[in-house]
């Protein structure tokens, strides 16, 4: 049937029941590939997560537009992420790249080129990690001046112990998956203060995604315990936020969400069409520099 497409890493086989706006952006994909140098724990690499297999999920979807963000599994050698860029389209596709304080202006002068827009921070958990904590200042002083932007994907509680340094940071700033509020006392947490005032200085932005990361409920509940949360940061800066699949889900190992449910949820995260086509077209054309 035309409305059934199994994809890689992803459970059930259905569209969305909502279409997505012509323009629409996935903003945080991942791709593997045994083809590029791999880092860390080979238990972190991902077979049948190339970007030839992603392109199943936008048939899916419908989405158009794609931000590919390097994973743990690739390091700081972001070929993977540039080619993936490249067979996805140069002109639709963007990406968010990994890099350490040795990092050469030519390079990133090169990825810029690329397609680079940004440099992420997974340092939620040490497992993989690839840079540390002494790199963000540093660095982000450096791609301050490509006009890039640096992602965050942190806990709550690294988000609270480093508010200081959050705070001198010249640049943008994009904190991953709801900015990790852990359930069930999510606005509660030290780092929502922090991550609100940061969103009222007007450099931050949120990804709204992962709704399977710190959810109690799950998809069985429907992620009902997340929607409070997104609409609170969507309300807040409704020009400041993306919405991102998280495809392949590295996170989830044992069962992967269904890619529908999660594209349906943001209609509950935000109501409102017009405001949903601003999270899907209109706010990542801006941050991610799609003409």
């Amino acid at each position: 049937m035309a409305d059934e497409i199994a994809v890689p890493h992803s459970a059930g086989t259905r569209k969305p029941a909502s279409a997505a706006p012509e323009g629409a952006c996935d903003a945080h994909i991942h791709v593997y590939d045994r083809r590029f140098p791999m880092h860390g724990s080979p238990d972190a690499m991902l077979d049948n997560a190339t970007a030839g297999d992603y392109r199943l999920l936008q048939l899916r979807t419908g989405t158009q537009r794609t931000v590919i963000v390097q994973p743990r599994a690739h390091g700081t050698d972001n070929s993977v992420t540039l080619a993936a860029i490249q067979a996805l389209g140069a002109h639709r596709t963007r990406g968010v790249a990994v890099v350490r304080p040795e990092v050469r202006d030519a390079e990133l002068k090169q990825l810029h080129e690329g397609g680079i827009r940004g440099i992420r921070f997974t340092l939620y958990t040490a497992a993989n990690a690839a840079t540390d904590f002494s790199m963000v200042e540093p660095l982000a002083r450096r791609v301050h001046t490509l006009g890039w932007h640096v992602q965050l994907h942190w806990s709550a509680d690294q988000i609270a112990t480093h508010a200081t340094l959050l705070d001198r940071l010249p640049c943008t700033m994009v904190f991953d998956h709801l900015a990790r509020l852990a359930q069930p006392c999510a606005l509660a947490h030290p780092a929502y203060g922090v991550v609100s005032r940061l969103l009222d200085e007007g450099r931050t932005w949120i990804k709204l995604s992962g709704a399977y990361l710190d959810s109690r409920l799950g998809a069985e509940g429907g992620y009902a315990d997340t929607v409070d949360v997104a609409r609170t940061w969507a309300r807040q800066a409704p020009e400041r936020v993306v919405w991102g699949s998280d495809w392949p889900h590295p996170t989830e190992r044992t069962a992967k969400p269904d890619d529908a449910q999660l594209f349906d949820l943001l209609g509950q995260w935000v109501p409102d069409e017009a405001a949903r086509r601003r999270v899907l077209v209109d706010n990542p054309a801006r941050l991610y520099d799609f003409s």
